[in-house]
């Protein structure tokens, strides 16, 4: 039976599920599936299926990141390939046993490989690939060494997956309407990585964020990633939309103030910290041990804490 998730327990989730401590042995929510776990309908016609928060792995099948979806009436979007073919297959059996209507669009949020190796199962479905052009060209430029990295930890579960490019590229915004459902697809500008890109339903007032929106995980910051452009992207495009649900890149449907704290606070409160201690003369190595104990019941706050402080000083010293 299809799980609902109300506006109530939505409100509840974002209140418990940051208290979850990381770790790479967490169960497999949905053993008889190579999906971490079932998708579940967040609002009538939106599911999403919701990744692990640990790394990627074998016992996850790579999905980690959520692989959401639309029923409109006249077709579905997926949102999200998965990592590989044999996941984004899963997926699509997830669909059928809901659904007698045909995937018609799958969107990527953006180049990482749990986000676009599944394409090719996909693109052998003949459906239509949406991209951000500037996670295209991270496609195309090192999709083949993500391919590799995906087969080192997947194996077998790798088998059939490979590097597509997308049917269809926008630059700032693309918008389709499918059935009576108008989705706005946007980049809103720089956040996480290239090509970040965001899918919103103004009739419902559901905003899929992708990866420029974090909580119960901590955020990885990446050597390109600009966090002072991902902080204005958020404060003068994001936040201003105002969605009353967001499913983020990772981690339990959610809601507004739940993402900015764990997303745009987060990057505030580290840019802080991370000034104050230049201004004091501090070095590089100092800079991995400045205070960020305020965030320390993230996931992935053990492996991502301190590379963000040092990749946030490199960036810093330099402005």
């Amino acid at each position: 039976m299809t799980r609902l998730y109300s506006a109530s327990i939505i409100a509840s989730l974002a209140l418990v599920a940051p208290l979850a401590q990381a770790s790479e042995d967490i169960a497999d929510q949905y053993p008889q599936s190579e999906l971490y776990s079932k998708p579940v309908e967040v609002i009538p016609h939106v599911f999403s299926a919701i990744g692990a928060t640990a790394p990627p792995t074998y016992e996850n099948s790579g999905h980690n990141n959520n692989l959401s979806f639309v029923i409109t009436g006249d077709g579905v979007v997926v949102i999200n390939g998965g990592a590989s073919a044999r996941l984004a297959a899963a997926l699509h059996d997830e669909i059928k046993a809901i659904t007698d209507q045909p995937v018609k669009l799958v969107i990527s949020e953006n180049g990482q490989g749990h986000a676009m190796l599944g394409n090719s199962y996909w693109a052998d479905q003949g459906v239509d690939i949406l991209m951000h052009v500037d996670a295209a060209h991270e496609v195309e430029e090192n999709g083949d060494f993500i391919l590799q990295g995906m087969e080192r930890y997947n194996r077998d579960k790798a088998e059939g997956t490979r590097v597509v490019m997308p049917t269809i590229t926008f630059e700032d915004k693309y918008e389709v309407t499918m059935g009576d459902v108008a989705f706005e697809i946007t980049h809103l500008g720089p956040s996480h990585g290239p090509g970040d890109t965001q899918v919103y339903i103004p009739q419902w007032s559901m905003m899929i964020a992708g990866d420029i929106a974090f909580h119960e995980r901590m955020l990885p910051i990446f050597p390109d990633t600009c966090t002072s452009c991902w902080i204005e992207t958020w404060e003068e495009y994001f936040a201003p939309i105002n969605a009353t649900y967001v499913i983020p890149g990772h981690g339990h449907p959610t809601n507004m103030a739940q993402v900015t704290r764990y997303t745009h606070d987060y990057l505030v409160d580290l840019r802080e910290k991370i000034g104050a201690h230049i201004d004091e003369g501090g070095d590089l190595a100092g800079a991995y041990y400045v205070d960020q104990e305020r965030w320390k019941n993230l996931d992935t706050f053990e492996e991502l804490a301190t590379k963000n402080a040092g990749r946030v000083f490199e960036e810093m010293e330099w402005e």
